[in-house]
This record gives structure tokens, C-alpha cells and sequence, in this order.
């Protein structure tokens, strides 16, 4: 069976994109199972609702067709306020997500590569934090050339036994 690929763009989120986006990113973490609590009290479903608030300190992407929104990306330039475990001169990628529809149509690889694109000209390498179970993504990231660094891997949640794999590309 031949699937079409989709046709989109990568472009910086609008206002009118944030609410569509925040659900859109939300509803992928909580239909992954990737909320510690799993249900929308969960503090961090809020937090990945509030497009708004990202895209005011860093830089939000989305990849769009037509006037659909596909999914979407925030990438941290070096020394950005939202940077997790960025170290100086290492831009961060944050919250990628896409929706269930559009997966497998290249939409995440291409959201990823914007953000590598944009950290060429400041940094010397891009970070992220990736779950474990997260194996799609970790194809993409490994596809691009992300290596992981075990040593830097940690837990959001302190005492917690949840780890979050880092990632790192060497630009």
C-alpha cells in the first residue's frame, strides 16, 4: 500500500495556532502515556497547553498544511530561559509532538531538522530529553544523527525512578 505523503510547511507558530497546538501536544503526551500522573491533573498537561507561554521565550514551530496544524516543536537557543539541560553554547529541542493523524508522514523529522537548521548559526551542538518509550522519536533523532549521552540522562521528578534520555548532536 502506497501512502501519500502529506504535503506541509514549517513555519513559527501564530497566536492563532497556540490553543490547537497546546492540544495537540497535550493530548499526544497523554495518549503516549508519558504524564507521570497520567490524566489531565497532571501539572506538566497544563504546561504543555500554554503554547503561549513557551513562545514567549523561545522559539515555537509548527508544521502546518493548508490551515491544519500537524504538530510542533520548541526549540531553546543557546542560553534560553525554558533550556532544561542545555549546557553554554548547546540549543535545546522541547515538547515535539504531532498529532495522531499525521503521524509517519515525516512531519516530527522535519520539525526536528528546523530546529538543527536554526542552531547551526549559534551553537555548537543541540540537546534533548527524550522518554524511553519514546522509540519513534529516538528513530528520528538517531536518523538525524543524535547520539545518545547516558551520563547526562536525569529525573525531572527527584527521588523518582523516572529517567529522561539525553540525546545530543554535534553540529
Amino acid at each position: 500500500m502506497h501512502t501519500h505523503r502529506m504535503d506541509f510547511l514549517i513555519r513559527p507558530a501564530e497566536p492563532t495556532d497556540y490553543a490547537t497546538l497546546g492540544d495537540i501536544t497535550a493530548r499526544a503526551y497523554l495518549n503516549d502515556g508519558l504524564l507521570a500522573f497520567g490524566d489531565e491533573d497532571d501539572w506538566y498537561f497544563q504546561e504543555l497547553k500554554n503554547v503561549a507561554k513557551r513562545a514567549a521565550e523561545a522559539d515555537v514551530l509548527v508544521a502546518a498544511a493548508d490551515d491544519r496544524i500537524l504538530g510542533g516543536v520548541t526549540y531553546v537557543p543557546s542560553g534560553g530561559s525554558l533550556a532544561e539541560l542545555a549546557r553554554p553554547g548547546e540549543a535545546e529541542i522541547r515538547m515535539l509532538a504531532v498529532a495522531h493523524e499525521a503521524r509517519g508522514q515525516g512531519v516530527g523529522q522535519a520539525l526536528v531538522q528546523a530546529c538543527i537548521d536554526r542552531a547551526t548559526a549559534t551553537a555548537t551542538d543541540v540537546v534533548l530529553c527524550t522518554q524511553p518509550t519514546m522509540h519513534s522519536a529516538h528513530r528520528i533523532y538517531e536518523r538525524l544523527g543524535f547520539v545518545r549521552v547516558p551520563e547526562r540522562d536525569w529525573n525531572p521528578i527527584p527521588g523518582d525512578d523516572f529517567t529522561l534520555l539525553t540525546y545530543k548532536l554535534t553540529l
